[in-house]
């Protein structure tokens, strides 16, 4: 079994910074790829931005150049650095672990809002 431990979502005004942070932990094997997804009420889950165990990455385009996606391969933990924010990136933010193997879990999620 896989757990995902998301944290650092919160309450920002716009133009700030928050950072979110995934660890992962119990049967970590082979870890191909994490991300960061977002969703908000009557909507998909889409994808925020993805890093693969090679350090490759891709982001929505909403978000190129305002959020960065990082990893610790030794702590298995993703984090997301998200600055400039805007109103329209209120969401709840999923962490994603795929597995080499294709098994892929997901984490409760963490509420980020901007507001003034």
């Amino acid at each position: 079994q896989v757990q995902l431990v998301e944290s650092g979502g919160g309450l920002v005004q716009p133009g700030g910074s928050l950072r979110l942070s995934c660890a992962a932990s119990g049967s970590i094997f082979s870890i191909n790829a994490m991300g960061w997804y977002r969703q908000v009420p009557g909507k998909e889950r889409e994808l925020v931005a993805r890093i693969t165990s090679g350090g490759s990455t891709n982001y929505a385009d909403s978000v190129q150049g305002r959020f960065t996606i990082s990893r610790d391969n030794a702590k298995n933990t993703v984090y997301l650095q998200m600055n400039s924010l805007k109103p329209e990136d209120t969401a709840v933010y999923y962490c994603k672990i795929t597995f080499s193997s294709l098994r892929y879990y997901w984490g409760k999620g963490t509420l980020v809002t901007v507001s003034s």
